[in-house]
């Protein structure tokens, strides 16, 4: 069993002051599946969502559509433990490895929200929506 990726608040906040937010104050996230590597999603960290995250183990974003913390699956029971994480070059963008728990981790029930592939100008569906079942 994999364990899942934790730091003290001290050190989340330490980690955080390296990341680059924009004038938004916004990093990207990539959630990644741990074992493949696809990636799952991609959404938005601010400081605070990015030390939440470091400290519970599991992934939680901020809704730019919302304006408000979104832990991920804390209604569809599709959680994110966060396994670990890595800063790009540029130190604006994040990487987790996440073990995705729950059948999807897109909101359109697939299991990762890039399922469309350009074929000249029209996007194709590569995957269909999972059951829940």
């Amino acid at each position: 069993m994999t364990s899942i990726f934790k730091v003290s608040a001290a050190d989340a906040e330490i980690a955080a002051d390296s990341v680059k937010f924009d004038d938004k104050g916004l990093a990207l996230a990539l959630a990644c599946d741990h074992p493949s590597g696809e990636i799952l999603m991609a959404a938005w960290m601010n400081r605070e969502t990015l030390i939440q995250t470091l400290v519970t183990g599991r992934m939680t974003y901020w809704s730019r559509s919302r304006k408000e913390i979104w832990v991920k699956g804390l209604t569809s029971g599709h959680v994110q433990d966060v396994i670990g994480v890595e800063l790009d070059c540029d130190g604006d963008a994040l990487r987790f490895r996440v073990v995705q728990h729950g059948h999807a981790a897109c909101h359109t029930n697939r299991f990762s929200c890039f399922y469309r592939t350009l074929d000249g100008a029209k996007w194709t569906a590569t995957s269909h929506p999972r059951s829940s079942d």
